[in-house]
């Protein structure tokens, strides 16, 4: 949830402007590996550290995850195999540039084990740029723009919303949660709305400007508490816990190894760290009677910026560092592959609910990845990224087609357009090259077509919002 911070960010008046306003700090990083293919779970080539997004498994988890395998019902092509059980990991600040997609340091060797042995997506986008956004529009469905919420950067969701725990609820899916992070606090971001049980790791300290707190043991152990009682495992459940520690403010710990003292060398300390934690709960699911039919999804909220764009941490914008997040999927039945067609954390929250078997008439922005997870060759689709206007940025929407990405600025007052293939790291906007008007203006019509399925909503407490204009005041 830390914040990603541009280089004009960082002059003085920042420090106040973001505390008034709840400011937070978050980014990402990672560039997406060309057209949509589909291709077998096998190692990512490493020439190309950022292109490819994945997961970890535990300790020994390949022969535990093979008998989970053999042991759960058979399923026809696109099909799950009845109501499952799901474990949502989310890891703050995960970039796309992990162990399994090719980065050279052993960062993650759970997250790398798990990754065989998943379906992992290379071009999966998290909905925004930071905690606010990301998780509230992967918990509605739906774009944060269309959300009711308030205007702060720290924006808070009212009862009034529908997020998908309140769904299963309803159906008598048992829903818990832990998290590490003063925000995910009852009275504060509403995220809270639908589970059964919601804890807060103990003794976390409140900074809206970063987060001191080392949380991952605690994290696990409130887990591994509530996935041990009965209670809450003896039906179908749903469980959701975002470790935190990879935000920054980037910390040592007691036997990790040191990568050095750059921000990306303590942030892989981090990584490192939380990937010890997070392979201890997989092994832990995986060693119950009822992780045979559990499937389990790991993705990130954001990335993090190391200085791409002159930007460091996340939000406030939407480059591909700050939303190229990995996704990895193990459920029982499936066939470990990797996908390259583009998707988005818009798709959880439908690919969740049938993965429980739980039906729904609740009308998502995103699809299920439930008949791709069983062997349906992947359908291209567009992605489309949300910044709304806050007290700290100014609205930005982006949208994915195939190989290439337009951002719109403002109420789409400006744009760029970039091919993700030829210019991962987003630096030539080809509305500069004569050769490529045609691309541009194909961009600018898709995008335009496709907005007109988001209906933005005036947040509370708008008279704060940057870029406000009298005209379209939110």
């Amino acid at each position: 949830m830390r914040t990603a911070l541009s280089s004009r960010f960082l002059i003085g008046a920042l420090a106040l402007a973001a505390f008034s306003a709840g400011c937070s700090r978050e980014g990402t990083s990672g560039q997406p590996t060309g057209p949509s293919t589909t291709s077998p779970a096998a190692a990512p080539e490493a020439s190309d550290p950022s292109s490819q997004p994945s997961a970890t498994a535990a300790p020994n988890a390949s022969t535990t995850a093979s008998a989970a395998a053999a042991a759960a019902p058979a399923t026809s092509p696109g099909g799950a195999p009845g109501k499952l059980n799901v474990l949502l990991i989310s890891i703050d600040s995960m970039r796309a540039d992990m162990p399994w997609a090719g980065y050279p340091r052993d960062i993650a060797p759970n997250l790398t084990r798990f990754a065989k042995e998943a379906v992992s997506y290379s071009r999966h986008y998290a909905v925004s740029s930071y905690t606010a956004m990301s998780i509230g529009g992967l918990l509605a469905g739906r774009y944060p723009s269309e959300l009711q919420r308030s205007g702060y950067f720290f924006s808070a969701y009212p009862d009034e919303e529908l997020f998908f725990p309140e769904i299963l609820q309803k159906a008598g899916v048992r829903t818990m949660s832990a998290q590490a992070h003063f925000y995910f606090n009852k009275n504060k971001a509403g995220f809270h709305q639908g589970f059964d049980i919601w804890d807060i790791t103990p003794g976390i300290s409140a900074d809206n400007t970063t987060d001191r707190n080392i949380t991952s043991p605690q994290h696990l152990e409130l887990a591994q508490k509530h996935l041990s009682d009965k209670a809450n495992t003896e039906g179908t459940f749903f469980a959701f816990y975002h470790f935190l520690d990879p935000h920054d403010m980037y910390m040592q710990h007691e036997g990790i190894e040191s990568f050095g003292k750059k921000a990306r060398d303590l942030y892989d300390g981090e990584m490192k760290f939380t990937d010890l934690h997070v392979g201890k709960l997989i092994d832990f699911v995986r060693a119950q009677e009822w992780g045979k039919r559990t499937a389990i999804v790991i993705t990130a909220d954001h990335g993090e910026a190391f200085g791409e764009h002159k930007m460091y941490r996340h939000g406030f914008e939407l480059w591909d560092v700050l939303t190229h997040v990995p996704l990895l999927i193990h459920a029982p039945g499936i066939t470990p592959r990797r996908i390259d067609t583009p998707r988005s954390s818009i798709d959880l929250a439908p690919t969740i609910l049938e993965l429980s078997g739980t039906p729904t008439d609740t009308k998502f922005q995103g699809q299920s990845l439930v008949p791709e997870l069983y062997g349906k060759e992947p359908e291209a689709r567009d992605v489309i990224l949300d910044l709304p206007r806050t007290s700290d940025n100014d609205r930005k929407r982006a949208l994915i087609h195939d190989r290439y990405k337009i951002i719109a600025y403002g109420d789409d007052d400006a744009f760029a357009v970039y091919d993700l293939v030829d210019d991962p790291g987003e630096t030539k906007d080809l509305q500069r090259d004569k050769d490529k008007k045609d691309v541009v203006e194909q961009m600018k019509a898709r995008y335009k077509e496709r907005s007109t399925n988001i209906i933005d909503v005036c947040p509370k407490m708008r008279e704060k919002l940057k870029g406000r204009k009298k005209s379209k005041p939110c």
